[in-house]
């Protein structure tokens, strides 16, 4: 059906614009302009309309994890439990686990994508391929070697793209440039490596940076770890979980000064307390609870986040100090560009119709695919 979006601000290449109409047909953006409206017309009534909010890491949401429940149902749910914060496309994400349960994970995925579950985009694979010094929540006895067994499976995705999480020191830069070519978009974290063994895995074609900052060695003044070749190559894209808990404001904010905005995404980390019911859950036999905005386990480590997109855009403007356009782009365009999908992240003519609408008092509306999934 065609639709056409009027008397808003539409979010174009990271500017706000009035006096522009947004028309769709067939889950695709058809125009962008002031032509003649078309179909159904949507007044957004001087509401922002931005690129739908794309999440690159996952967990669960709904009262739903994904490591516990690997299945296309458990999909679909944390799917509608994040599109009800603007998130239009997003990555289930295992933490560290048995190779059995990543397989179970990517044919779900696979299963979700055929059968058309809006919003998922594939699959993130956070660990087991990590450093046990940096583990953070990930069980110790997941933890492994990337084997010919383990590549088999991070490579097994057939729809969708597949983001995996590893510590460069744990591998080979020759993995690493295997894992590139077979399509997997690779990224560090949980990571123990030296400034040299982070940049030769970049070198090999890993590009981005999981939760920067956390599970990660420090920025030193001789050892700038992973954290100083994160912010020293312009070319590589960080992820950063906003939250005022995992990272401090300051330090993020001096992070953004070290290379382009639009190389910093957000992410959530989302556990399944976001859009569910219950405040605590079970982690790999381990019971997580909320503790002051906080989920923790009995020693306080941090697991995942309450967090969705919507509030990690308005904690971006509040304690990043970015104007609510970087802040959106931050949520839509740079994780389009770090996942490779360029049909995503954008208001432009041939992209997809998948929208975040936004008013003073937070989402209104989320499409996906030119399909209402969420009204406020």
């Amino acid at each position: 059906m065609a639709v056409t979006f009027t008397n808003g601000r539409i979010l174009i290449d990271g500017a706000l614009h009035e006096g522009v109409d947004v028309g769709i047909d067939g889950g695709r953006i058809a125009a962008v302009g002031t032509g003649a409206q078309v179909g159904k017309i949507v007044d957004l009534g001087g509401a922002i309309l931005a690129p739908g909010f794309i999440d690159s890491q996952v967990n669960g949401g709904g009262d739903v994890l994904f490591n516990a429940d690997p299945s296309v149902e458990a999909i679909a749910a944390i799917g509608r439990a994040h599109a009800r914060y603007g998130t239009t496309g997003f990555l289930p994400t295992l933490i560290s686990d048995d190779l059995d349960v990543i397989r179970r994970g990517i044919a779900a995925v696979d299963a979700a994508i055929e059968a058309g579950v809006p919003g998922v985009l594939g699959i993130h694979i956070e660990g087991p391929f990590i450093n046990v010094a940096r583990k953070g929540i990930h069980a110790a006895a997941h933890i492994r070697e990337l084997d010919e067994d383990g590549y088999a499976a991070l490579t097994g995705l057939r729809h969708g793209r597949t983001l995996v999480t590893l510590a460069p020191e744990r591998t080979t830069p020759e993995t690493i440039r295997r894992l590139v070519a077979a399509g997997v978009v690779v990224a560090a974290g949980h990571t123990d490596g030296r400034y040299d063994e982070i940049c030769a895995a970049m070198d090999a074609g890993l590009s981005g940076f999981t939760h920067l900052f956390n599970a990660m060695s420090p920025l030193g003044s001789r050892e700038p770890g992973t954290v100083g070749a994160a912010l020293g190559r312009a070319d590589s894209w960080c992820a950063m979980i906003v939250d005022g808990f995992h990272v401090h404001p300051a330090t993020m904010r001096l992070a953004m000064r070290c290379k382009p905005h639009d190389r910093f995404m957000l992410v959530t980390d989302a556990m399944p307390t976001t859009g569910g019911d219950r405040s605590d859950f079970e982690l790999q036999g381990r019971r997580i609870e909320t503790l002051d905005g906080r989920l923790v386990d009995s020693n306080g480590t941090l697991a995942g986040s309450d967090l969705d997109m919507a509030r990690a855009v308005r904690n971006a403007v509040a304690m990043l100090g970015v104007p609510i356009e970087t802040a959106l782009q931050m949520a839509s365009a740079t994780p389009a560009a770090f996942l490779r999908l360029p049909g995503l992240g954008r208001i432009a003519p041939g992209g997809a119709a998948s929208f975040v609408i936004l008013d003073e008092a937070g989402v209104r509306a989320t499409w996906i695919d030119g399909v209402c999934v969420f009204e406020r």
